[in-house]
Formats: C-alpha cells, sequence, structure tokens
C-alpha cells in the first residue's frame, strides 16, 4: 500500500514555516586526499551521490554511501575524509527552517543522524538535477523549492519524535501554534491508529478544553475529526486504486461497510460512489468546464 499519510511535515501548514539557504549549494567531488574539521553556525544536510565519504561528529564514526544523507546540526564539529581512492561526490546544502517567528524546527525534533532515503528511486534524480543546475555562488529560486523536497524526504525517514523540550522559548500565540501543530502532525501520520488522538494530545500543556478548542481554531476541525479526515483521505487514495468499498472500510477499521460510507459521506461531502463517479468523470474530461462547488451539486445531484 502506497504511504499517503506522509509524516511529520505533511500537514504543517506551508505559511508556518521559513526555509533559507545560507550559501549556494556545495558540489562535492572529493579525492582521497579531502579532509575537513570544522563547525557551521547552521543546519547541513550532505547527501552522497556517488563513492563513499567517512565521518567523525561529536564521538561517532559513519560513513555515507550513495543513497544516504546526513544531517550535521549547527555548531556540530565534524571531521570528514574520502576513505577510498573513487571519488566521494555529493551535495551538501546549508540551511536554516523556522517555524511561527523564526524558531529553529530543528532543533524540536529528535533525528535519526543518517539514512537511506526510502524513495531513493524517485530522489536520487532530484539529487543529481540539484547538484548539477546549481551556481557556483548563488541561490535560486527553483533550487530552494527543489531543496524543500529533499528536505522533507530526509525528515520523514529521519523523524523519531519531538523532543521533550521542544516547546521552550516558545510563549503565548506561537506556543499553542507549535503544540498544535506538533498534534496534528502525528495525527496526520498514523490517523489508522484508534489511539493516535489520545497519545497526540498527551504532551499538550494545556487545559485541554482549552487545547481542543484551540486545535480547532487552527485547523477547523477538533482532534478526533481532524483524525476521521485524514482516515478518509486515506479511503480516497484506496477507493481511486481500485478498492471496493468494503475493502476499504475494513482497511481503515470499520467493520460495517454502510457505516464507513455514511461517515465518508459525512466528512467529504460526497459518497464513495459519487467520489467515484467524480474521479471518472474527470478523467474523461466532462466536469473541466465546472468548478468545485458545481462539481459537487452535479455529482449529489446524481448520486
Amino acid at each position: 500500500m502506497d504511504d499517503i499519510e506522509g509524516g511529520v511535515l505533511a500537514r504543517i501548514p506551508p505559511g508556518a514555516l521559513s526555509l533559507k539557504l545560507t550559501r549556494a549549494a556545495i558540489r562535492m567531488q572529493h579525492s582521497a586526499s579531502w579532509r575537513i574539521d570544522k563547525s557551521n553556525p547552521v543546519e547541513d544536510l550532505v547527501i552522497c551521490l556517488e563513492g563513499q565519504g567517512r565521518y567523525e561528529i561529536d564521538g561517532e564514526s559513519l560513513s555515507l554511501c550513495p543513497g544516504e544523507a546526513m544531517l550535521i546540526r549547527r555548531d556540530e564539529r565534524f571531521i570528514g575524509a574520502n576513505p577510498d581512492r573513487d571519488t566521494y561526490l555529493g551535495v551538501a546544502q546549508h540551511f536554516t527552517l523556522t517555524a511561527y517567528g523564526g524558531h529553529d524546527l530543528i532543533g524540536q525534533m529528535d533525528l535519526t543522524r543518517k539514512v537511506h532515503l526510502s524513495r531513493w528511486e524517485a530522489i536520487g534524480p532530484m539529487t543529481w538535477h540539484y547538484r548539477q543546475s546549481a551556481p557556483p555562488s548563488s541561490v535560486t529560486l527553483q533550487q530552494h523549492h527543489l531543496f524543500m523536497v529533499l528536505l522533507i524526504a530526509f525528515l520523514e525517514d529521519a523523524f523519531l519524535g519531538w523532543r521533550a523540550e521542544s516547546g521552550a522559548g516558545f510563549d503565548g500565540a506561537q506556543a499553542i501554534d507549535m503544540a498544535v501543530m506538533k498534534a496534528a502532525s502525528r495525527i496526520s501520520a498514523a490517523p489508522l491508529q484508534s489511539d493516535i488522538v489520545a497519545a497526540a494530545l498527551s504532551d499538550a500543556p494545556y487545559n485541554p478544553d482549552y487545547f481542543h478548542r484551540a486545535f480547532r481554531d487552527r485547523t477547523g476541525r477538533t482532534p478526533q475529526q481532524y483524525r476521521e479526515f485524514c482516515r478518509m483521505e486515506r479511503a480516497m487514495h484506496l477507493l481511486e486504486t481500485g478498492h471496493g468499498v468494503a475493502a476499504t472500510a475494513a482497511e481503515l477499521g470499520f467493520a460495517d461497510p454502510y457505516y464507513f460510507s455514511r461517515v465518508f459521506k459525512r466528512t467529504l461531502g460526497l459518497s464513495p460512489k459519487a467520489h467515484l463517479d467524480c474521479v471518472r468523470q474527470s478523467r474523461d474530461g466532462r466536469l473541466l468546464h465546472l468548478d468545485e462547488a458545481e462539481q459537487r451539486r452535479v455529482l449529489a445531484r446524481e448520486a
């Protein structure tokens, strides 16, 4: 089954984040004599394309091979070298990622140091393009957007959880924004877990009634409604890829497919059948002349 829920950044409002590339991309091409010993005041994402790099970071030794990526956090001292005769080829990018008023978002996360990028079949060509198209001393809009794709791919694979002290430094509206973002990200990453809402809300340092209202105000749904919406989005995907209503209901944990259909319509405004009719008609071009609201009215009448 396709992994469509996404992960930690999947449902964070784009306007909540600010990505800054603090220098031009580093097009790594290192011979056997290469060695580096330094630290950076910003984050550094390193992706290996060919060869091998060997690093020592905070007492940890690791090798970076093709398809692997690692994050060097700001102010971490690292030593790098090429242990082989073959050229070590890759790309490195210095960056900052902030949320809600300039607070370091990477610092809020507990991350695995190094991962093999799980979607390397797609991410690999993007990384090659990113490296080859990088100007030597500037940053382009295209690179900015493409790097966000690469960074999200790394974070989805490397994310272990939010750090317990991740609320530190936030206050007022920024603090509640961050708490809602964390809860929503956990729910959207695993909406099929029956206890995910309780688990996601357990760390919020707020009165439950107040936090429920804050969550609803910022997402347009209560936490349970938000989970239901994420489940129904999964249902849409399953239906569109050939699963029947009963099979989709079972996959989502519904014992009764008729009850599932009612929940689907209540959440999305269309029955499962009407949704599939919409998809088919859109593929045939029959609805392209209508806006979305009119499409729904037409399909609702047909349903």
